[in-house]
């Protein structure tokens, strides 16, 4: 193996603070990494001190994982350069939306020979009307090999060490090894798969069908509905991969990535309970997202905005029904109540 691999967490919200949970773990009892891994914290002030400051002192990050300690060894800095320039293995875990000038500042300021592990649910809009994964921009710009972890992993619930699974998309068998030893514990098991574009598409797209939950749920149907939606939105998903990303394998859904990630999106995560409050109170998205988020970004409505765009540039809006009437609810082009009625003439059905 060599020398001992430097680890650099890029972001520090509820997943990023859970994630540094497992790594500063394994990190510290396992001979290959260096103990010390660093975390890119985006300085806030909270009560008058740096929120840097708090983790690297009290060890929590009060702000977007309060309640969890998070291990002595992983050190919190406020210069992305500064935290990700001696890494060999690059954690990205913010917003996606922030992705392409996080990237643009390290161009150049990293080791050659590093990897990334993007754990970013979303696209980005590419050129011609297109979608890029985030994946393929980290790699695009900073010139490194990038993979992927997708799964069932809402953040509150790994932090606490609840049990579950998740999946790594790695197309290079020597390393695949290494990134499931940083990341598995005995309550967080990875699976890894080579068919890594997949396992991004699923991350992406499960965010826009748990808006649909969420509207089913704001209109009060129950569990029938949302199996009908979470079915349909599996349909779609697996039509979209097969369509835009082949050669794209069936059974990659069947893991933690795919039908799993769905089922627990639309049950419990932000964009589930947004999109119902959307539905009840009649406010905006934007509104809600900063009312109920505590300062967290929302991927649902930009992931089906930015899926749309596709769509509508190929013409195909008509064979993603559920995800382009989630965009047009969310933009208030359609009623929420439209949503069912576009499921009851579903192509899936004839």
């Amino acid at each position: 193996m060599g020398d001992k691999k430097k680890v650099c967490i890029i972001g520090s919200g509820n997943w990023g603070s859970a994630i540094a949970k497992l790594i500063g773990y394994n990190a510290q009892r396992l001979n290959h990494f260096d103990s010390i891994v660093t975390m890119y914290v985006y300085e806030e002030m909270i009560d008058g001190r740096k929120l840097t400051e708090i983790i690297n002192q009290e060890h929590e990050n009060v702000k977007y994982l309060p309640g969890h300690k998070i291990p002595a060894n992983v050190v919190a800095v406020s210069n992305l350069v500064e935290a990700a320039k001696d890494a060999d293995i690059l954690i990205f875990v913010v917003p996606h939306q922030f992705i392409k000038k996080q990237c643009e500042e390290l161009k150049g300021k990293i080791k050659p020979n590093a990897v990334g592990l993007s754990l970013i649910k979303g696209f980005d809009q590419a050129e011609g009307g297109g979608i890029e994964l985030i994946s393929h921009i980290i790699k695009k710009i900073l010139n490194i090999d990038v993979f992927v972890l997708m799964g069932a992993n809402l953040a509150g619930e790994v932090a606490d060490e609840k049990f579950c699974e998740t999946t790594i998309g790695c197309k290079n068998p020597e390393f695949a090894p290494v990134l499931k030893d940083l990341i598995e514990t005995d309550n967080f098991k990875v699976s890894v798969v080579d068919d890594a574009d997949t396992v991004e598409v699923c991350g992406a797209l499960k965010n826009i069908v748990a808006c649909g939950a969420g509207f089913a749920d704001g209109m009060g149907f129950g569990d029938n509905t949302k199996s009908a939606i979470i079915r349909l939105g599996l349909m779609e998903m697996i039509k979209f991969a097969e369509t835009f990303y082949k050669p794209s394998q069936l059974s990659t859904f069947i893991e933690s990535c795919g039908v799993a990630d769905l089922i627990t999106t639309c049950y419990g995560g932000r964009n589930r309970k947004v999109s119902e409050a959307f539905v009840k109170t009649g406010k905006s998205i934007e509104e809600l997202e900063k009312e109920m988020l505590n300062g967290q970004k929302l991927q649902g409505p930009i992931t089906a905005l930015e899926v749309n765009h596709m769509l509508k540039t190929k013409n195909m809006e008509n064979e993603f029904p559920l995800f382009t009437s989630v965009h047009k609810i969310c933009t208030g082009a359609l009623k929420p109540d439209a949503f069912i009625e576009q499921l009851r003439k579903h192509p899936e059905h004839k």
